[in-house]
């Protein structure tokens, strides 16, 4: 039912936009005007783990590595880096001649007082347990920076290249204050912020790199998205982020806004908190597990728009989905599963969803909902602001919920916050073991790709069989932008920082 009028949205849509304006050019000269439904929950890069917060993030701060649109590590705030043969020392030359926003010089003290930062747990950095291998850093001038290892750490530069881990000042790391003030020292500065209406950036002239080509990019927060894509057509914004694909596939084979389409490696996935009864119980996380479609959660809430996944989505460490546990419904097993839990007769749980990130979480919900219904299980929807959500989703305050998460380059950075047992979100996690625990370790020493991959695949079908989470599917990133817009590169983690590179030849003022 739900799929259905879902799908009676989309051909009202269909009939309002064919109505629609003929298409006229954007407003606001040389300056990139782009919509989006959610806004930044906050502006500390180290603590933010919303996909809104780290879209914006991303263009006034800076990682000293990050990703090509392959994935590939490449240089950023350092321009060069060596490993010592026993892999336990990293040496980076930085980048020479950056400044911050302020107007203060970027140095090798920055780098150290941004990791030193985000190892003290009481900052509640969201990628903490990516650096633990971190045992001292060494500043023997302002372009050299030595990151001394307790241990082999071969994850250490992809993890290096996220946003969580961009440089910021040493006064700002003292402080700690991100409250109203972002100073980086990426493309882009942030000269104004309204919550949930409208940002302002302006172009950071002094910036080291090749751009930007833009004066300033405004984002405005519209929450409908069907009311973003008429923005897009009527021509009142020139750029798109678009999550929900009900939406975003309107624009297939459109002839005047272009559609930029990147398989994901985010991933959707329904959480149990194993720490609360009855999801305590193996056997019921198990019978959850084996009573949910995930295709069906696909097909109602995507459109079939993506691929089931595995709890890695890298397409190097993929495992195919015959090998993990239940990866099939199977209604008879699940009730089989209850009844071995003493749990025959059913129970109650609470589902959060958030409203706006992604705008597929409510679908997914009632899908789920739907499905365990079949083995007894009653799950209520409790649908949330993105801002509560967040907070919640951190404090691990939940039975369950429907999240989505992001992908990373490597299996270790992508899962080591959560499945370890020095894990700084393993209060969102509610469950650890020796296994997952030691396969971890394991992955992050090994140098030898083919022996990364079997510790992994291990690593994955045990986390599938114990079952704290119930992955679901990846899809695709969807941003949509005017045929006068060039210069954007989309990319699979969703990021934009190729915004620094964007143009609007033939933007009329």
């Amino acid at each position: 039912m739900n799929k259905i009028v879902r799908l009676i949205a989309v051909l009202v849509l269909l009939a309002l936009l064919s109505s629609a304006i003929a298409p006229a050019q954007a407003q606001s000269g040389n300056v990139l005007v782009m919509a989006r439904a959610a806004d930044t929950t906050g502006l500390d890069p180290h603590t933010q783990t919303a996909f809104a917060s780290l879209r914006l993030l991303e263009l006034i701060y800076e990682p000293l590595v990050s990703l090509d649109a392959n994935l590939n590590i490449v240089p950023d705030l350092a321009e060069s880096w060596t490993f010592s043969d026993d892999a336990k020392t990293l040496t980076m030359q930085l980048r020479k001649g950056v400044k911050f926003h302020d107007g203060s010089d970027f140095t090798s003290a920055d780098v150290k007082a941004t990791f030193e930062r985000i190892l003290k747990e009481e900052t509640g950095a969201a990628g903490r347990a990516n650096f633990t291998s971190i045992e001292s850093i060494d500043t023997p001038d302002d372009a050299t920076v030595v990151f001394n290892l307790n241990t082999a750490d071969v994850p250490l530069l992809a993890a290096m290249s996220s946003l969580n881990a961009a440089i910021v000042s040493s006064e700002a790391a003292e402080s700690g204050d991100f409250t109203s003030t972002a100073n980086g020292t990426g493309p882009f500065k942030l000269e104004s912020w309204v919550p949930d209406d409208k940002t302002v950036l302006t172009a950071n002239t002094d910036w080291w790199g090749d751009g930007p080509f833009v004066d300033g990019v405004e984002i405005r927060i519209i929450p409908d998205e069907s009311s973003i894509l008429a923005a897009l057509r009527a021509g009142e914004i020139d750029f798109a982020i678009l999550n929900d694909p009900l939406v975003a596939t309107l624009l297939i084979d459109d002839s005047t806004v272009t559609l930029n389409k990147v398989p994901a490696i985010a991933y959707h996935v329904f959480q149990l908190n194993a720490s609360r009864p009855p999801m305590d119980k193996l056997e019921v996380r198990q019978a959850m597990s084996c009573a949910i479609d995930r295709q069906e959660v696909l097909d109602t809430a995507s459109l079939g728009y993506g691929t089931v996944t595995g709890p890695l989505t890298i397409p190097s460490y993929n495992v195919p989905l015959d090998q993990y546990f239940c990866y099939q419904k199977d209604v008879a097993k699940a009730k089989e599963l209850l009844a071995k839990a003493g749990e025959s007769a059913g129970f109650t749980l609470k589902v959060i969803a958030a409203s706006a990130e992604p705008p597929t979480a409510i679908s997914e919900a009632q899908s789920i909902q739907s499905q365990l219904a079949e083995i007894g299980i009653t799950l209520e929807i409790e649908p949330l602001e993105l801002n509560t959500y967040v907070d919640r989703w951190l404090k691990g305050d939940f039975d369950t919920a429907v999240a989505l998460n992001g992908g990373r380059p490597d299996p270790y950075t992508m899962y080591a916050r959560y499945w370890t047992k020095a894990g700084n979100l393993q209060v969102v996690a509610n469950y650890i073991d020796d296994t997952l625990d030691s396969l971890m370790a394991q992955g992050r020493a090994e140098t030898d790709p083919a022996k990364r991959y079997e510790i992994f695949a291990e690593f994955q079908k045990h986390l599938v069989e114990v079952a704290p989470w119930i992955w679901l599917y990846n899809d695709f990133e969807y941003t949509a932008q005017q045929k006068y817009v060039s210069g954007f590169v989309p990319m699979p983690t969703d990021a934009l920082t190729s915004f620094s590179a964007v143009k609007l030849e033939g933007k009329s003022s």
